[in-house]
């Protein structure tokens, strides 16, 4: 019974990850428009833009580490995955300060 509900969640994880994708695509794009029509009253939406894209590529990452299985090869993109997650948080928290200040 224990194996069948996860293989369950497995099953579902590819329609999750495409939910995933479609929302915070969205988002980044609403905000990209939303920041470009005024950039100067809406420069605080570009940590939070950031922030999504790393968001993002978390889920990419974790994703593709829980189906890589045994392959160095997928461990090593899921991994440059969370790396990029991790450059894009570090830009975001640049972007914050500097608008801040």
């Amino acid at each position: 019974m224990y194996g069948q509900e996860r293989k369950k969640g497995r099953r579902n994880a590819p329609l999750i990850m495409d939910a995933v994708h479609i929302v915070i695509g969205v988002l980044v794009v609403l905000l990209a428009v939303i920041t470009f029509l005024n950039p100067e009253g809406n420069q605080i939406l570009l940590p939070v833009i950031f922030a999504l894209a790393a968001a993002l590529n978390v889920f990419n990452g974790i994703y593709k580490f829980r189906i890589s299985g045994r392959s160095s090869a997928k461990k090593a993109a899921a991994a440059a995955q969370l790396l990029l997650a991790v450059l894009l948080i570090a830009v975001a928290v640049v972007s914050a300060i500097s608008i801040w200040r």
